[in-house]
């Protein structure tokens, strides 16, 4: 049941990214899009977490830490809508979602075995076929000065999305090894479990986004951003609900699928939508590279397996 959740996930965030190329197409800026879109989901994210749970109270560490890791989303989101205006948006999507194989060595490399964390051939030998599909699929996508554009902006947000999963993880960190300090932090297990960690990152997300948009464009959401950034907070709520209920009812086998599932099914879905709307040449086999990569090198084998 958790994998199925996880692909109804991967469903809703490829429909929400579609509809931030939509919103881009109709003539608006990436800007506007993710100032809607970010706060709601914000909105969707106190729904799906104090309210659904039914439980609010407001633990200040906590919600400081999902403020900052809120700023890290801003400037993912950021990144992202400039890559998407400057270049394929299913190789785009591709890119950005194969950095799901980075976080382990942010967090072999900050924390280590002490905290649960090692890095194994697996993981190297996932990562560099990661890296061959990625090389594979761009080649040849864009020509010209414009593929060093859409580059630049494409490996900022990699970058950034692999630093945000980095994040999640330390967070979780802290429910499975509450009360121990990881950097400079420390949490208890009821701090770490606060319900307003999620809503506290959105909020924060919106904020800068609105913050930026608001200073550099200082016009009026035209009617198609606000369409867009509506149905694609709504895309992105949902999706998140059903990875939040993935999370929570997965086994211990499942648990180390759904993360690749996850990716891959993003990966897949948005170059379909790519290829078939945008007429966008897609190299499915240097994308079966990426997903390779990313089921060998994410994948926990040993639990898989033994």
């Amino acid at each position: 049941m958790g994998i199925q959740l996880m692909v109804l996930a991967a469903l809703f965030v490829s429909v929400q990214n579609l509809f931030f190329r939509r919103s881009i197409d109709g003539g608006g800026s990436s800007k506007a899009y993710l100032m809607v879109q970010l706060f709601l989901t914000f909105l969707v994210a106190i729904f799906l977490n104090p309210i659904r749970s039914g439980h609010y109270e407001f633990n200040l560490p906590l919600a400081f830490f999902g403020f900052c890791g809120g700023v890290i989303l801003a400037a993912f989101m950021a990144m992202m809508g400039k890559a998407l205006e400057s270049g394929p948006p299913g190789l785009t999507f591709a890119v950005i979602n194969a950095s799901s194989v980075m976080p382990i060595l942010l967090m072999v490399t900050l924390f280590g075995a002490g905290f649960g964390f090692a890095y194994t051939p697996w993981n190297g030998i996932g990562s560099l076929l990661v890296v061959a599909g990625l090389f594979w699929a761009a080649s040849g996508a864009i020509q010209g000065k414009k593929s060093i554009v859409w580059a630049f902006y494409v490996f900022a947000a990699f970058s950034l999305h692999s630093l945000f999963l980095a994040f999640m993880q330390w967070r979780t960190l802290f429910l499975n090894h509450p009360g121990k300090r990881a950097l400079f932090l420390s949490l208890t297990e009821k701090e770490a479990a606060s319900e307003w960690f999620m809503p506290m990152i959105f909020l924060a997300a919106s904020l800068v986004q609105g913050y930026v948009y608001f200073t550099t464009e200082k016009r009026k959401p035209l009617n198609s951003e606000i369409l867009y950034g509506v149905l694609g907070g709504i895309a992105n709520g949902i999706g998140t609900f059903f990875m939040i209920w993935s999370t929570e009812i997965s086994n211990s086998l499942e648990q180390a699928m759904i993360f690749p599932v996850f990716s891959v099914s993003v990966i897949i879905l948005c170059n379909l939508w790519g290829q078939r709307l945008y007429k966008e040449r897609v190299n499915w086999v240097a994308n079966a590279f990426c997903i390779l990569g990313l089921v060998v090198g994410t994948i926990n084998w040993r639990q898989l397996v033994g």
